[in-house]
């Protein structure tokens, strides 16, 4: 199946309004005669971007010029991830670039995390070379076929954590995958699974600005040729013929997510949510639910943290499923960034505005959006609940013991907060 006819078919993630035209569009002239494909065919197989994302908007926002001016964002955000593929990518002589982040706000990144990906050939023989850092988590999904080529989910092959390799008192690392072991061979080794076409590294930080972020590059042990040399016409004109496709798959994957969380009935309730078969980590699980609020309303979250767990966070979502600034917003929290209570109770207030109170997750303007959790490495996975209050009664919910936060010191924290996701490494 193409590419193209694997988008016709999505189900349930989007991108497939207007996909079979973009298919007709791409057999009757991929290319000109001499094999470019020119600007004006880049320009002409976007332009039907826009029409398929007001239609991916739930109806009930389509009136909402605020809303439907931010699918542009989400649109340029699409553009954007797979111009970095159409630009650098060479399967022969991969790198990792930027798959999700605070500018790529594409498939609801999570705020603690940092995902790079680098496309690879199926069989090759591939070095993972750096320093390890001082992050919460590193693990290196193994992918097959690519969502943003296929436009179709699918679970990853295999996950590889850094901290089970031979880490040095430096911080570096040294590891080869091949789909065996290199003959003579004793060092670090992870088995390439015979599908995979597409690494994934997340790296997750808690503590941001505090923890030292891992950097690390790749090479091709089994490449024809060392160097690179330049890209051939067929290589070029096929990355940029990628870019709409990918593109769309990007924008139109969520777009009306929120809106199917109301469908169930989950305002203002959480229900568990699995990822797995969207790459998701085998050992992580999730809870999420929408929300809606009026301006003097909060939402109080409460669950007991379980006694061992890896990582935990709670993170918003705007109505389009982009994350919320997390950057110049307390949109998110974290193991590191929370209060828990004396009670071993986490409890949060979701609202517009502050509540005075250090567990604060800020909606930053938007009234409605999604509400996600998740706990790594935990053999307890909680859902918490959910109260709706009354703003001005908030502190009436709360332990007598809860950390109270003044203007000055949110505003400050704010800066600070801003200050530290700015030093983490997103290229």
């Amino acid at each position: 199946m193409t590419a193209i006819a694997a988008l016709a078919t999505m189900q349930g993630s989007g991108a497939t309004q207007g996909a079979a035209w973009i298919g007709r569009r791409q057999v009757e002239s991929d290319m000109s005669d001499n094999g470019v494909f020119e600007w004006e065919d880049l320009l002409d197989q976007l332009r039907p971007l826009g029409q398929q994302m007001r239609d991916r908007i739930p109806e009930r926002l389509r009136t909402d010029p605020h809303v439907m001016q931010e699918s542009m964002r989400l649109l340029l955000s699409g553009v954007l991830r797979t111009a970095n593929d159409a630009i650098m990518h060479d399967r022969s002589h991969p790198i990792f670039v930027p798959e999700l982040n605070i500018c790529q706000n594409i498939f609801q990144p999570n705020a603690d995390t940092v995902y790079k990906a680098s496309l690879i050939e199926r069989g090759g023989t591939y070095r993972i070379r750096g320093d390890r850092g001082t992050t919460r988590m590193m693990i290196l999904a193994q992918l097959g076929p690519d969502t943003l080529r296929t436009g179709k989910h699918h679970p990853a092959q295999d996950a590889n954590d850094f901290d089970d390799l031979r880490i040095a008192p430096d911080g570096s690392f040294d590891v080869i995958l091949s789909p065996q072991r290199p003959a003579g061979y004793d060092g670090d080794w992870w088995e390439l699974k015979p599908e995979t076409e597409k690494l994934m590294v997340r790296i997750v930080a808690c503590d941001w600005g505090r923890e030292r972020e891992p950097r690390f590059g790749i090479v091709r042990l089994d490449a024809e040729h060392a160097a690179k040399g330049r890209p051939t016409l067929a290589q070029l004109a096929h990355r940029f013929s990628e870019i709409p496709m990918t593109a769309a798959v990007c924008a139109m994957a969520f777009p009306d997510k929120v809106q199917k969380l109301r469908d169930e009935g989950l305002i203002n309730t959480l229900k568990v949510a699995d990822f797995s078969q969207m790459t998701g980590l085998a050992r992580q699980s999730y809870y999420e639910g929408a929300y809606e609020l009026a301006e003097d309303e909060a939402l109080i979250t409460e669950v007991r943290i379980p006694k061992e767990v890896g990582y935990w966070s709670l993170i918003l979502t705007n109505e389009l499923y982009e994350t919320t600034d997390w950057y110049h917003n307390q949109s998110s929290l974290n193991a590191a960034q929370a209060v828990v209570d004396a009670d071993g109770v986490f409890r949060a207030v979701i609202s517009g505005r502050d509540p005075g109170v250090h567990n604060w997750l800020d909606t930053s303007g938007y009234s409605s959006g999604a509400v996600q959790g998740r706990w790594f490495n935990t053999d307890e996975r909680p859902t918490p609940s959910m109260k709706k209050v009354k703003l001005s009664e908030v502190r009436q919910y709360l332990p007598a013991g809860s950390v109270l936060v003044a203007p000055q010191e949110r505003a400050e924290a704010i800066r600070e907060r801003a200050l530290r996701a700015h030093t983490r490494i997103i290229w």
